[in-house]
Protein backbone atom coordinates (compact mmCIF):
# COMPACT_ATOMS: atom_id res chain seq x y z
CA UNK A 1 0.00 0.00 0.00
CA UNK A 2 2.91 2.28 -0.18
CA UNK A 3 2.87 2.70 -4.21
CA UNK A 4 2.90 5.61 -5.70
CA UNK A 5 0.78 5.34 -8.30
CA UNK A 6 -1.85 7.09 -7.34
CA UNK A 7 -4.26 4.42 -8.99
CA UNK A 8 -3.10 2.11 -6.63
CA UNK A 9 -3.05 3.94 -3.37
CA UNK A 10 -5.67 2.14 -1.19
CA UNK A 11 -6.52 4.04 2.02
CA UNK A 12 -7.11 2.27 5.29
CA UNK A 13 -10.56 2.28 7.47
CA UNK A 14 -9.02 2.32 11.04
CA UNK A 15 -11.95 3.90 13.13
CA UNK A 16 -15.31 1.95 14.27
CA UNK A 17 -17.81 4.44 13.01
CA UNK A 18 -16.17 4.30 9.46
CA UNK A 19 -16.59 0.86 9.29
CA UNK A 20 -20.21 0.42 10.62
CA UNK A 21 -21.18 3.37 7.85
CA UNK A 22 -20.04 0.54 4.92
CA UNK A 23 -22.46 -1.68 6.91
CA UNK A 24 -25.19 0.45 4.99
CA UNK A 25 -23.58 -0.29 2.03
CA UNK A 26 -23.95 -3.32 -0.40
CA UNK A 27 -22.73 -6.63 0.74
CA UNK A 28 -21.32 -8.85 -2.05
CA UNK A 29 -21.26 -12.42 -0.16
CA UNK A 30 -19.14 -15.17 -0.68
CA UNK A 31 -17.70 -18.73 0.86
CA UNK A 32 -15.15 -16.97 1.73
CA UNK A 33 -15.26 -13.44 2.79
CA UNK A 34 -18.04 -10.97 2.93
CA UNK A 35 -17.24 -7.62 1.41
CA UNK A 36 -19.11 -4.61 1.65
CA UNK A 37 -18.84 -1.31 -0.13
CA UNK A 38 -20.21 2.00 0.06
CA UNK A 39 -19.94 4.57 -2.21
CA UNK A 40 -18.98 8.03 -0.65
CA UNK A 41 -19.90 10.01 -3.49
CA UNK A 42 -16.51 11.77 -3.78
CA UNK A 43 -13.06 11.25 -5.40
CA UNK A 44 -10.93 10.31 -2.85
CA UNK A 45 -9.00 7.60 -3.38
CA UNK A 46 -10.72 3.97 -2.36
CA UNK A 47 -10.35 2.99 1.62
CA UNK A 48 -10.35 -0.94 2.88
CA UNK A 49 -10.78 -2.39 6.58
CA UNK A 50 -10.85 -5.81 7.60
CA UNK A 51 -12.99 -7.81 9.79
CA UNK A 52 -12.03 -11.05 11.58
CA UNK A 53 -14.14 -12.01 14.40
CA UNK A 54 -13.50 -14.02 17.40
CA UNK A 55 -16.24 -17.36 16.55
CA UNK A 56 -13.03 -17.48 13.31
CA UNK A 57 -10.40 -18.78 15.93
CA UNK A 58 -7.61 -17.52 17.79
CA UNK A 59 -5.57 -14.70 17.55
CA UNK A 60 -2.64 -16.50 15.59
CA UNK A 61 -5.52 -18.00 13.01
CA UNK A 62 -7.21 -14.54 13.11
CA UNK A 63 -3.74 -12.08 12.06
CA UNK A 64 -2.75 -15.03 9.78
CA UNK A 65 -6.28 -14.34 7.86
CA UNK A 66 -6.36 -10.55 8.24
CA UNK A 67 -2.33 -10.77 6.97
CA UNK A 68 -3.43 -13.06 3.77
CA UNK A 69 -6.50 -10.44 2.96
CA UNK A 70 -3.88 -7.62 3.27
CA UNK A 71 -1.61 -9.00 0.99
CA UNK A 72 -3.92 -10.10 -1.63
CA UNK A 73 -5.58 -6.51 -1.82
CA UNK A 74 -1.82 -4.88 -1.91
CA UNK A 75 -0.64 -6.99 -4.54
CA UNK A 76 -3.71 -8.06 -6.78
CA UNK A 77 -6.97 -5.86 -6.21
CA UNK A 78 -6.29 -2.54 -5.00
CA UNK A 79 -5.99 -1.85 -9.12
CA UNK A 80 -9.98 -2.92 -8.96
CA UNK A 81 -10.87 -0.73 -6.41
CA UNK A 82 -13.52 2.65 -7.40
CA UNK A 83 -12.60 5.84 -6.10
CA UNK A 84 -14.84 7.39 -4.09
CA UNK A 85 -15.83 3.71 -2.30
CA UNK A 86 -15.31 2.56 1.13
CA UNK A 87 -15.04 -1.17 1.31
CA UNK A 88 -14.93 -3.48 4.41
CA UNK A 89 -13.40 -7.53 3.97
CA UNK A 90 -15.08 -9.45 6.91
CA UNK A 91 -13.06 -12.74 6.51
CA UNK A 92 -14.11 -16.68 6.95
CA UNK A 93 -12.19 -19.27 8.10
CA UNK A 94 -11.94 -20.72 4.87
CA UNK A 95 -9.12 -17.78 4.16
CA UNK A 96 -6.91 -19.99 5.36
CA UNK A 97 -7.00 -23.19 3.64
CA UNK A 98 -7.42 -21.39 -0.06
CA UNK A 99 -4.68 -20.55 -2.22
CA UNK A 100 -3.35 -17.41 -2.30
CA UNK A 101 -3.85 -16.76 -6.12
CA UNK A 102 -7.11 -18.23 -5.52
CA UNK A 103 -7.74 -15.93 -2.98
CA UNK A 104 -6.77 -13.12 -4.86
CA UNK A 105 -8.84 -13.86 -7.75
CA UNK A 106 -11.90 -14.50 -5.87
CA UNK A 107 -11.56 -10.93 -4.22
CA UNK A 108 -10.77 -9.33 -7.51
CA UNK A 109 -13.83 -11.11 -8.82
CA UNK A 110 -16.26 -9.94 -5.39
CA UNK A 111 -14.72 -5.95 -5.82
CA UNK A 112 -15.19 -5.70 -9.64
CA UNK A 113 -18.85 -7.92 -9.81
CA UNK A 114 -21.43 -5.57 -8.99
CA UNK A 115 -24.31 -7.04 -7.03
CA UNK A 116 -27.50 -4.50 -7.70
CA UNK A 117 -30.31 -6.52 -5.85
CA UNK A 118 -28.12 -7.25 -2.35
CA UNK A 119 -28.18 -3.59 -1.40
CA UNK A 120 -29.33 -3.12 2.45
CA UNK A 121 -32.21 -1.15 3.38
CA UNK A 122 -32.03 1.00 6.61
CA UNK A 123 -34.77 -0.53 7.50
CA UNK A 124 -32.58 -3.64 7.97
CA UNK A 125 -31.83 -4.67 11.68
CA UNK A 126 -28.23 -5.13 12.62
CA UNK A 127 -26.55 -8.11 12.52
CA UNK A 128 -25.92 -10.29 15.16
CA UNK A 129 -22.12 -10.89 16.23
Amino acid sequence: MTSTDSKTSVGRLKSRPQFLAVRHGEARKGRTFLLEVLDRKDDAPPRVGFTVTKKHGNAVERNRMRRRLKEAVRLNAAFAMQPGHDYVIVARREVLGMPFDQLSRQLIQRIENRQTNNSRSNKTAPRKE
